[in-house]
């Protein structure tokens, strides 16, 4: 298999395709993994690896890949896994599309190496709303539970630590409302429409970046080819 190590992380991927490169994160929560795109509506890596290197990856602690745990882990930890594959790769620029909690880290890669980036998908992005905080907490508690039930290593206020890092924050996680309304990379959005992902997530994310384009309707069988 196909992986890479830092910092005693063991990160799996996959390429696909050839030419200009594609960088993806896929939906799933804390279980970002290779497999959840061929949950989604459609598959980036089949679409698009006819025009594009397409590079997906399972995030840290998700399908193959495994990391260790610490109370400073947060969105930065998963940044630098993804900035030190694209150096692995020997890759200077690319494009990047996440879903679900995909689409936080690509801003959050936008925003460490805005000169690496030179477009973003960002599909179902989640966001805080006024009632939902406890269902990423909930999320990553059921992560965390499976996990440490395999792994002697984890600790209790390791996942306190970076619970908290992850999911204490506002707006879409990673990165600020000021970071997006200055975020001069291109956008495209696909809203969600549930507890998770909110519409009006998206629709924020499209108001306060300078070149966003919105899609509410992109999934259904009649739109998605034009998706």
């Amino acid at each position: 298999m196909p992986t890479f190590e830092r910092e005693g992380a063991s990160i799996y991927y996959e390429e696909q395709g050839e030419g200009y490169p594609l960088l993806l994160f896929a939906p799933g929560g804390m279980r970002s993994a290779i497999e959840f795109w061929g949950k989604s509506a459609y598959s980036p890596i089949v679409e698009f690896a006819r025009d594009f290197r397409v590079i997906a990856m399972d995030q840290r602690n998700a399908g193959n890949s495994t990391a260790p745990i610490t109370a400073e882990d947060g969105w930065k930890t998963f940044t630098d896994d993804h900035l030190a594959l694209l150096d692995y790769l020997g890759i200077e620029s690319t494009h990047v599309m996440g879903g679900c909690i995909g689409s936080s880290y690509c801003l959050g890669i936008i925003k460490a190496a805005p000169q690496r980036i030179t477009a973003a998908v960002l599909q179902n992005p989640i966001g805080l709303s006024h009632n939902n905080r406890d269902a990423f907490y909930n999320m990553f508690d059921d992560w965390a539970s499976e996990l440490k039930s395999q792994r002697s290593d984890i600790t209790d206020e390791a996942l306190h630590g970076f619970k908290a890092n992850m999911f204490d924050g506002e707006f879409v996680f990673s990165v600020s409302p000021e970071f997006v309304q200055n975020c001069a990379t291109p956008l495209l959005i696909c809203a969600g429409n549930d507890n998770f992902h909110p519409t009006a997530t998206a629709e924020e994310i499209a108001r306060l970046a300078p070149d966003a384009q919105l899609l509410i309707k992109w999934r259904e069988a009649e739109v998605v080819r034009e998706t």
